[in-house]
């Protein structure tokens, strides 16, 4: 018999949504309606953006960074909102228009999507996966390793939403409440019965994923990011460590924690005694670690040891943080009580994830690489792997984004000097931030004696660096990896960055 961690799969049948008054009522508990609001006959729709509002909706308005929902409150209307919900006294609306005020715009937001769309996160074994690096691999990677015939398996992510028939683009890692629980509705129309995804700080904080009720939360680790946001890894970790003790919404049953990681260890400590906790890593005390590890440009070998027993694994990822990644991934094919030994199996077979760790070929006697490291830990694993396999020179080309952490600057220029021959700092994102300014902070982690260039133009960057490749040099192209655009003054530029080295490696080659 499998050792089912999470019991036998849940048969919920989701109810259609019976909003309205009752709903407002019992969803925004401790709120009241207006006294003068007539009764909501029906809702049609729930929106926190104002050009999606259709006849019929409720309009969140959502207090934001920039700009808040209340300043929108006419278009809402002149589009057919019948209910606005927000934070403040002061908001008149026209007779027939039902006005909620809540304490807090956003939780109420999660709460009443749930509800609205059934709870499909109840009847779907939803898996969450948090971090600082990792989580898109992982997640894609669990996705097929749990996926089979005639068994389809939802994915939200950083790169793309898999609904279980159908994939569309990704606009957010964790997306708004207001299209994560639809998506997640559609998953179980498709016949899924589990999902992965992504779960980002932002998403937290920002109540994206509040109440939302998870069988499984993973942890891959904390390094710096986003502290522009967060301002203190603290509070970063305290974001992240919501997913698991019952703050965000209902504890998961089973913890997968990175014990490597001292945050990752701090967790595990922290938990509360009902969670069950899976570790993974490299360390002896973890339940799923790798030993005797081979690593060469083909991928990975290694022996997992675990509660199962020795398992010899062959992955077709490279580096030594791949390995990682494929034990948080068998830890949490354990947890859902899937067989291991065939997930095994299966790695050998993973394609891979776009935009990390993807190599442009075109024919030339050397390697280029594209990947998504955009934080001083993932540029530092991304370049101590490449120069594992690498047998001539390890030659970078990065950036760093505007209007963000400006402290993480200096260290990603300082992994960058230590760990590679030859670098090239360039534009990645620099939104409404000079790249003058942007450059003066990376400077200062420039290392004596390193072969630096700040080139401004990014497709000029890659050029330089594959013009002074030679035999058997590696090239990275960090920082991007899938994206295919550059945001300058609020406008997503297109810029891929697999296809602009595969242009110019072409142009080179081939006099194309």
């Amino acid at each position: 018999m499998k050792n089912n961690i999470l019991g036998t799969n849940k048969v919920e049948e989701i109810k259609e949504r019976v909003s309205y008054n009752r709903l407002l009522s019992e969803v925004l508990d401790n709120d009241r309606l207006n006294e003068k609001s007539p009764s909501v006959k029906e809702i049609n729709a729930i929106c926190s953006d104002s050009r999606r509002v259709v006849p019929g909706a409720a309009f969140f308005a959502i207090p934001g960074a920039r700009t808040s929902g209340e300043n929108h409150l006419e278009e809402a209307l002149s589009r057919g909102a019948k209910v606005i919900v927000s934070e403040s006294n002061d908001i008149n609306v026209p007779l027939g228009i039902t006005n909620v005020k809540v304490g807090d715009a956003r939780k109420a937001l999660a709460k009443f999507s749930k509800r609205f769309y059934g709870s499909p996160d109840h009847a779907l074994n939803l898996i969450g996966i948090t971090g600082t690096n990792g989580k898109t691999t992982v997640s894609t990677l669990t996705r097929h390793l749990l996926e089979g015939p005639g068994k389809p398996v939802g994915l939200i992510g950083t790169v793309s939403y898999n609904l279980g028939d159908r994939d569309i683009p990704s606009y957010k890692t964790t997306p708004e409440a207001t299209d994560l629980y639809p998506m997640l509705k559609s998953m179980l129309a498709a016949g899924c019965s589990e999902a992965v995804m992504e779960v980002s700080s932002h998403g937290i904080h920002q109540s994206r994923v509040s109440g939302l009720n998870l069988e499984v939360a993973v942890f891959m680790n904390l390094t710096r990011d986003h502290l522009d946001y967060h301002g203190t890894m603290e509070d970063y970790y305290r974001e992240k460590r919501k997913l698991f003790n019952g703050v965000n919404g209902p504890l998961p049953k089973v913890a997968v924690i990175n014990g490597d990681c001292p945050y990752g260890r701090r967790l595990a400590e922290e938990l509360p005694p009902q969670v069950h906790i899976l570790t993974f890593g490299f360390n002896e005390n973890n339940q799923f670690r790798a030993k005797n590890l081979s690593l060469d440009a083909e991928g990975s070998k290694f022996v997992l040891e675990s509660p199962l027993g020795n398992n010899v694994v062959a992955s077709p990822l490279i580096g030594r943080y791949n390995v990682i990644n494929a034990l948080a991934s068998f830890a949490i094919v354990h947890a859902m009580g899937k067989n291991v030994s065939k997930s095994i199996h299966k790695l050998r077979t993973f394609e891979g994830v776009s935009g990390r760790m993807e190599s442009v070929e075109k024919g030339q006697p050397y390697r280029v690489v594209v990947d998504y490291a955009h934080t001083p830990d993932a540029l530092r694993n991304a370049l101590e792997m490449l120069r594992e396999c690498t047998k001539g020179k390890v030659r970078v080309v990065f950036g760093c984004g505007g209007d963000r952490d400006k402290g993480k600057r200096l260290e990603m220029t300082r992994v960058a000097c230590a760990a590679a021959d030859q670098v090239w700092a360039t534009s990645d994102n620099p939104r409404t931030e000079g790249i003058d300014s942007i450059f003066a902070d990376m400077r200062k982690g420039v290392c004596k004696g390193a072969d630096v260039y700040f080139v401004e133009d990014r497709r000029r960057a890659i050029d330089l660096a594959l013009d002074a490749a030679n035999n058997d040099d590696c090239v990275l192209i960090a920082g991007k990896g899938h994206e295919t655009y550059q945001e300058v003054q609020y406008t997503a530029i297109p810029f891929d960055d697999r296809i602009v080295a595969s242009d110019l490696l072409s142009a080179k080659l081939y006099g194309g």
